[in-house]
């Protein structure tokens, strides 16, 4: 019992205290179930009989470490203890027939606390078999599913903590805004309004399940929850841009059709950027850091397209509103396609120079080292704002030129790399060309003084 709380009110206490810890649950508890459908897995084998899944269980394997951790925090000490008593007493001391009492009063889950005992349980025999499963270094597709139908039926079985029990849990998703919740009660009794707020409510839970990504640091269990929380949003993508498109069968009002078709679209089409460009195959790489970079450009796209949707629907019904009123640090499309226009202009600037070193060893090693600085910005910051089309031109240049050493510069193929990098920088002048030709960037010149400053912050003489 925790100190000044009644047996019977610990849990609706716990429950209470920790919001966002059973936030994180009801969340990991979606990802692990979804993670089981290989359509949801950013993977290019679908030949799934000969593929080894040991890295997506591996990714399993530590979100139910994850939610382990989560629970022994939840669950007090004092019933920690007495719960791992009792497991010892089953063994040790009861007769069949009692530990069947005792594992019947469990399952009837006629408290909620039982319910928590029953995940917790339940967790700690699957991280056993997991962990014994992953000892070798192959898992085939028959034993990942097999694995995952076992999780699925422990986590649709709980009472308390199914996440499906409910198609919106107003525990979870809520509009977490108070602007928008006067957008929507301005809708009044009109008959699309259930509707709207739905749409609104979904955009709201891909936020929050963004909100509880942590890349702050490369630890395989956080990388491996960030997959999988990004595992859950494509199939949580695919139903919205679903009800999306059959709330539009039956709608009039040809404006809001043009703002829903247009928010279907662009999840469409981030969707491909992320699970066919950024995440493909990303398990199968060694590096940490690598992967980390990757998430964090994923969770940036994600987190851009949903607040630039809340605003897009939002503005329709109340043209008035500006994106920082909801999001502090919102940017908008212009400020935006500014950004990415100037950044891609830096970059031609920055290839012309290396261009131009190339008789001068010392210089084009300077050069190459400061390009290969601002490629890194570039591609954790701008590569988000990239067209669909342009992200693989950029993403497979980007990973050879970075992968050359200085060394290369000065042996004997250093022409070829100065041709490839000739051959990206007319590609960068058409490219910029384009952005240049947005309707929004129509009367706004480069910004000449940023470009020089931070040509001088790489480059200083």
């Amino acid at each position: 019992m925790t100190e000044g709380i009644r047996s019977s009110d610990w849990f609706a206490d716990v429950r209470e205290r920790q919001k966002e810890l059973f936030s994180e649950i009801n969340l990991l508890l979606r990802a692990l179930d979804r993670a089981f459908n290989p359509e949801n897995l950013p993977i290019s084998e679908q030949s799934y009989g000969v593929r080894n899944f040991f890295p997506e269980l591996s990714s399993v394997r530590d979100v139910i470490l994850r939610v382990l951790g989560i629970l022994e925090v939840i669950i007090p000490e004092s019933r920690k203890n007495a719960f791992w008593f009792q497991k010892f007493a089953e063994q040790k001391f009861l007769s069949d027939r009692k530990r069947d009492l005792l594992r019947e009063s469990l399952y009837r889950q006629d408290t909620p606390e039982k319910s928590l005992f029953l995940l917790y349980d339940s967790f700690i025999n699957l991280k056993v078999i997991i962990n014994d499963l992953l000892r070798g270094s192959s898992v085939s597709y028959t034993g990942y599913k097999n694995f995952g139908d076992i999780l699925g039926r422990e986590i649709r079985e709980n009472r308390i903590f199914d996440p499906f029990k409910k198609g919106i849990d107003h525990e979870f998703d809520t509009i977490d805004n108070a602007r928008i919740k006067e957008v929507v009660k301005s809708l009044g009794e009109s008959d699309y309004r259930r509707e709207i707020s739905s749409v609104f409510i979904y955009l709201f839970r891909f936020l929050r399940y963004l909100g509880h990504i942590d890349l702050s640091s490369d630890r395989s269990v956080s990388l491996n929850c960030a997959y999988l929380i990004l595992v859950l949003l494509r199939s949580e993508i695919r139903s919205f841009v679903s009800y999306i498109n059959d709330m539009m069968k039956e709608m009039n009002d040809r404006g809001l059709k043009d703002v829903l078709q247009s928010i279907a679209f662009q999840f469409s089409m981030e969707s491909k950027r992320v699970y066919e460009q950024e995440l493909r195959d990303v398990l199968l790489r060694t590096s940490p850091a690598q992967i980390r970079g990757r998430m964090e450009n994923c969770h940036g796209i994600f987190r851009n397209l949903t607040e630039q949707c809340i605003v897009q629907l939002a503005q329709h019904f109340s043209p008035d509103i500006k994106g920082p009123e909801i999001f502090p640090s919102f940017e908008t499309r212009v400020e935006q396609s500014l950004r990415l226009r100037d950044d891609v202009y830096i970059l031609c600037r920055f290839f012309e120079t290396f261009e131009a070193s190339a008789g001068d060893s010392g210089e084009r090693r300077k050069v190459f080292e400061a390009l290969k600085d601002y490629m890194l910005y570039f591609e954790s910051l701008s590569f988000r704002l990239l067209r669909y089309d342009d992200y693989e031109e950029f993403q497979r240049f980007f990973s050879e030129f970075v992968s050359i050493s200085p060394e290369m510069l000065d042996a004997h193929g250093a022409h070829k790399v100065f041709e490839k990098a000739h051959k990206f920088r007319v590609y960068l002048e058409t490219t910029l060309r384009l952005i240049s030709q947005r309707a929004e960037l129509k009367d706004k010149p480069v910004d000449e003084g940023r470009v020089l400053r931070v040509l001088q912050q790489y480059l200083p003489d």
